[in-house]
């Protein structure tokens, strides 16, 4: 697990010296599925923290 936290973050951080070439490694590197479990994961979270909020 702390492998791949690493290689996230050497993927912004390549990300943010050449977006180009980092936004590409970032890509391949996230899968279909990840990418829906952090949606998910957020649009979750948002109206969690709404109705909270509200309530």
């Amino acid at each position: 697990m702390s492998d791949a936290i690493v290689g996230a973050v050497g993927d912004v951080a390549g990300a943010a010296a050449d977006p180009r070439q980092g936004f590409s490694r970032l890509r391949s590197a996230v899968s279909g599925r990840t990418l829906a479990t952090v949606a998910a994961g957020v649009g979750i979270g948002y109206l969690i923290a709404r109705s909270r909020r509200r309530g």
